[in-house]
């Protein structure tokens, strides 16, 4: 909701301020569609060029998650601690049973009370590498967190990826926009023989191609590359979480400080609450007696 505000005021303010300074939109709105096809397909056809398939797909859901947000909330953040407090205890308690969750997470019982956090492959897939390591007797917590610390760097590298694909975008788009204006002065010297208002008219429509390169890069695809790129710096913090909670499981410490320090490594406005992770975690206990 709060990029559709970002985008209304974007207009507003700049059209508004145009429009209150006593400029008239009919010779942008004009030659509008003929430079937004020009400027926004060479766009379009530079990030299909420079991109493969898999980039492309994963652009189009990307940006739509600046308008949807963060896919982790604070909500995910307990039940994520939640699950990990459920498989260390099972693992304390009987190291055989907790294979058959990480061997199947689709079906265990323990990742199915979290829907969420089991239909990301990635959360699941992390989790289940590090405990089944741990099980195989790799448990020396600096070689894990070293690999760790490697596997989530790649990972948040692979997942930035589409918004620097899109900032390329919005840097090439002030000079697809003089492109496009530079189109617009060849069609008007070849009018050069029409009278002063008409070539007025003719140069104002080319003069829109370099505003609208400059205008859509600096007001809205720079700064949805920038939204998308703090979106994956929020969610790495997911992983970074889960992390740090397996990491204090290989030290040895109880499960509940094991949770703690995820719980304490977590952002502040998504660190679950200590009363009611607490009870949370009393409730599992008791369920699990």
């Amino acid at each position: 909701m709060i990029a559709v505000v970002g985008i209304l005021i974007v207009l507003v303010m700049v059209f508004g301020g145009y429009v209150g300074s006593g400029g008239t939109m009919g010779i942008i709105l004009k030659a509008l569609p003929f430079e937004m096809i020009m400027i926004g397909g060479a766009a379009t056809g530079g990030f299909v060029l420079g991109n493969d398939s898999d980039t492309i797909k994963r652009a189009g859901r990307d940006i739509a998650r600046v308008f949807k947000g963060p896919k982790w909330q604070p909500a995910d953040y307990r039940d994520v601690l939640c699950l990990l407090f459920e498989l260390i205890w099972l693992a304390r308690q009987n190291p055989v049973a907790v294979e058959a969750h990480i061997e199947a997470p689709d079906s265990s019982h323990i990742f199915g009370r979290y829907p969420k956090i089991q239909a990301d492959h990635d959360a699941v897939e992390l989790i289940c590498d590090t405990m089944r390591a741990a099980s195989m007797n790799y448990d020396d917590p600096v070689q894990v967190e070293d690999v760790l610390e490697k596997r989530l760097i790649a990972h948040k590298h692979h997942a930035l990826h589409t918004s620097h694909a899109v900032q390329v975008v919005a840097d090439a788009l002030p000079a697809l926009g003089i492109v496009a204006a530079v189109l617009g002065i060849i069609k008007t010297m070849g009018a050069i023989d029409q009278p002063p208002d008409i070539l007025g008219k003719m140069i104002g429509g080319a003069l829109t191609g370099t505003f609208l390169g400059v205008f859509l890069s600096y007001g809205f695809v720079g700064p949805i590359a920038v939204r998308m790129r703090a979106i994956v710096e929020e969610d790495d913090h997911f992983n970074q979480l889960i992390r740090e909670v397996l990491v204090a499981n290989l030290h040895a410490h109880p499960a509940n400080i094991c949770i703690e320090v995820g719980r304490q490594n977590t952002p502040h406005h998504q660190r679950p609450d200590f009363a009611d992770l607490e009870s949370a975690l009393r409730d599992l206990k008791k369920n699990a007696a």
